[in-house]
């Protein structure tokens, strides 16, 4: 099975870039793409600053060429998006196929003073973890914006529901290279499933700092071994998932045996 990730910095209003790249994956088999976050929209710190009528356009073009793309070149394509509603705002994942169109809100919205998530966008607070999930040739995927991978809440859920593979776009900057590698590596151990982070590129100005978005888009095997990963440039990325290596790792490890013992899943 093949997947794809493509590491871009925000795109332009033409869809051209998009158009070639997603052509160019199915050419190549590939039936599964990953967009990082705040491709399809403006950065963050850059949509404060727009009307909201001008982030719903943005999103609307978008989420049309995402659409038309995934029935003309037969994909499941997994990109986060900005929603406007009523004149709210939701930070979501989008899944896009031949056969329609799904958004899910994110759990959990970064919160600091130079980057508040949390103020500005609507997603409803609640207990309860939702995700985007599909099954594709015997895999189940799962896909979540890349804070929620922080969350113990988010990846119980996952292992309950017996995801395979894990999709993270992410929009990480300021040097935490490490720290995401070694959170990621972790959680694929343990949850005995692949993950595809995939980290956009480019930069930001404001007056205080440049935000640098490093891209290191990567696989990280259920082993928790990094197979595959790109450097900071715009670049796409193509994977292969073996379901066998999935099924090797759990009865390696054992870890999810042990939970049904005791009954959490």
């Amino acid at each position: 099975m093949r997947v794809a990730a493509l590491q871009l910095s925000t795109l332009p209003l033409s869809n051209s870039k998009l158009d070639r790249y997603l052509q160019t994956c199915s050419q190549k088999g590939v039936r599964v793409v990953v967009l990082a976050e705040y491709v399809l929209n403006t950065f963050f710190k850059e949509l404060q600053k727009m009307a909201r009528p001008m982030i719903a356009e943005q999103s609307r073009h978008k989420i049309e060429a995402l659409s038309h793309y995934a029935t003309i070149y037969n994909l499941i394509i997994v990109a986060p998006i900005v929603l406007v509603e009523d004149g709210k705002i939701y930070k979501a994942l989008g899944k896009f196929t031949p056969e329609g169109v799904e958004f899910v809100n994110q759990n959990f919205l970064i919160n600091y003073p130079h980057w508040d998530e949390d103020a500005f966008f609507d997603n409803a607070k609640s207990d309860a973890i939702s995700f985007i999930q599909f099954d594709y040739h015997g895999i189940t995927y799962a896909a979540i914006n890349g804070f929620d991978i922080h969350f113990d809440q988010v990846w119980i859920e996952m292992v309950k529901r017996g995801v395979e593979v894990v999709l993270v776009p992410s929009v990480s900057t300021f040097g935490s290279n490490q720290r995401w590698n070694e959170i990621l590596k972790s959680r694929a151990l343990l949850n005995s499933t692949y993950i595809l982070r995939v980290n956009r590129v480019g930069t930001y100005n404001d007056d205080e700092s440049l935000w640098k978005f490093y891209g290191e888009t990567y696989l990280i095997n259920p082993f928790g071994e990094i197979e595959k990963s790109l450097n900071s440039k715009e670049e796409l990325l193509i994977i292969n998932i073996n379901k066998e290596e999935v099924n090797e790792a759990k009865e390696t490890w054992k870890f999810q045996e042990q939970l049904r013992i005791r009954e959490i899943i």
